[in-house]
């Protein structure tokens, strides 16, 4: 909204105060009146566009508001103290994840990486090792000999690599799983030849 505004050159009205009327009985110039004029159609035109671009509900709220600062940094104050907010919330939700072994673990992984989509959003830059190697602590129990050779391997490992290492080994223990699970084959017993059956010596 700010970069459009900016484009229109109506942005000044938030850091330039509205030219003063004059003094009763002061005769003012035909420049003051166009500038102050102009700071008013410009101001009407940045109010305008912010509550165009409101919810009925907020436009509701917010209609009242005097001038185009009032309206912006009524929003701006709003905003950023729940915008913060926000980011402790992200920390927290991404610090008390813990994968269970009950669900899909590449499933989880992928939860993982939207709450760290969320960081980028937020401007919380994270160094991607620490985020890959905070996500492999955070591997099921039986994923230990797994998570192991993660860790001890030379190479750093990237966000995708990482992925790529979960559905494989997902896939693979979804095999095995599926291998143990089969019955035995039982042994039926043999059915005597159509040969053997007419040659039977009579009693």
């Amino acid at each position: 909204m700010h970069f459009m505004l900016t484009t229109l050159k109506a942005a000044y009205v938030l850091t330039t105060p509205r030219p003063v009327e004059p003094v009763k009985g002061v005769v003012e110039t035909t420049e003051e009146t166009r500038r102050r004029q102009k700071w008013d159609n410009d101001d009407y035109i940045y109010k305008g566009h912010i509550l165009n671009g409101m919810s009925d509900a907020l436009f509701d709220i917010h209609s009242e508001a005097l001038c185009a600062k009032e309206l912006w940094d009524t929003l701006e104050l709003k905003y950023i103290t729940e915008d913060a907010s926000s980011k402790k919330f992200l920390v927290s939700d991404f610090n008390n994840y813990k994968m269970e072994d009950s669900r899909s673990v590449t499933e989880q992984y992928n939860e993982l990486l939207g709450i760290y989509d969320q960081f980028k959003l937020h401007r919380m830059n994270m160094d991607e090792s620490i985020v890959v190697s905070t996500i492999i602590d955070k591997l099921p129990l039986s994923w230990k000999d797994f998570k192991h050779n993660l860790k001890h391997q030379k190479e750093e490992l990237s966000l995708v690599q990482l992925a790529s290492h979960i559905r494989i080994e997902e896939s693979l223990r979804a095999k095995e799983s599926d291998e143990s699970e089969k019955p035995k084959g039982k042994v039926e017993p043999r059915q005597p030849s159509v040969h053997m059956v007419q040659n039977k010596p009579r009693n």
